[in-house]
């Protein structure tokens, strides 16, 4: 298998396929430095659904216009588009346990624990879409939640700040986070099932997918109410934040289409090292031996998946 399960052939479109990929690991890691470099006296100025709201608003119009460089579509009816309407519903779902998490659990505890999700989209593309991986690449997994544990327990520290960490999390913090696990497995490895069974253009797909996505994240912001303005707060800095993250959207919709969520997690621990490397250049944060474990458990994940047996 190719990189990162790469199913291009040629040199050119291989290329395109790494770099799209590298891109989104770049994405990624950047997304949290980013929203600390948004933040006014500690604090996050803008309300976090109307983030959503706009990235959905970003990403249906990108899809919009990539419409008009592909084929005419065949038909299509409203049995194509309804299947994307559960997609955005467990995607709206996901986004609002998030916050509410957060109530239950501190940032750490989270940060530390929602790795787990690792494992729920791996047993859940494993079921669901009967995807046999083998005791390789299950270990690989493991490896990719072990690097996940370690950078999260640790992996950065503030200078002259002593290092270890204490969990903080109430009973139904474990219980939200069970759900937030499943929803997040069951959105990923429903939306790949969705786009790869349609025969049709993936820009049309998206355009399905971001529509229902606008509307519910749209009616949740009206209904929850964004204090201060639906723009309160914006800056240069957010405006990356949205563009990237409706990008990124977008890049993961090709990985499904024509790879798998697999790729997806892989994507998303190598994201550590970018994370890692602009932390310490712009807050002076200092990496650890957690730090070094965990690249060592992804490059070795990485062969066990990838490699040639």
């Amino acid at each position: 298998m190719g990189m990162l399960g790469s199913t291009a052939e040629g040199p050119q479109r291989r290329g395109l396929w790494v770099l799209m990929l590298l891109l989104s690991v770049a994405i990624y890691g950047s997304h949290a430095p980013l929203l600390t470099l948004c933040k006014v006296d500690g604090a996050i100025p803008f309300s976090s659904t109307s983030v959503v709201v706009l990235v959905e608003l970003t990403k249906l119009a990108l899809s919009l216009l990539s419409l008009l460089r592909e084929p005419p579509a065949p038909a299509v009816s409203w049995h194509h588009a309804a299947p994307f309407a559960l997609s955005a519903l467990l995607y709206a779902a996901n986004n609002n346990l998030v916050v509410h998490m957060q109530l239950f659990m501190d940032p750490s505890t989270f940060q530390v624990l929602s790795n787990l999700k690792i494992l729920s989209t791996a047993l859940l593309h494993s079921l669901l879409l009967r995807r046999r991986l083998g005791p390789r690449r299950w270990l690989a997994l493991l490896l990719l939640l072990g690097a996940g544990l370690c950078y999260s327990c640790g992996g950065l520290r503030g200078r002259g700040v002593p290092g270890g960490m204490r969990l903080h999390v109430t009973p139904v913090g474990l219980v939200l986070l069970c759900v937030y696990c499943l929803i997040s497995g069951l959105s990923a490895v429903y939306t790949e099932a969705i786009l790869k069974a349609q025969p049709l253009p993936l820009g049309l797909q998206n355009v399905f997918l971001y529509f229902f996505g606008v509307l519910l994240n749209l009616a949740g912001s009206l209904w929850g109410g964004a204090e201060g303005g639906f723009l309160r707060g914006f800056s240069p800095w957010l405006l990356l934040v949205v563009l990237g993250q409706a990008l990124n959207g977008l890049i993961m919709s090709v990985v499904m289409k024509h790879s798998s969520n697999i790729t997806r997690l892989f994507i998303i621990s190598c994201s550590i090292l970018v994370n890692a490397l602009l932390s310490v250049a712009l807050f002076d944060l200092q990496l650890t031996l957690l730090f070094f474990v965990a690249v060592a458990c992804i490059g070795l994940a990485v062969h066990l998946y990838y490699g040639v047996t």
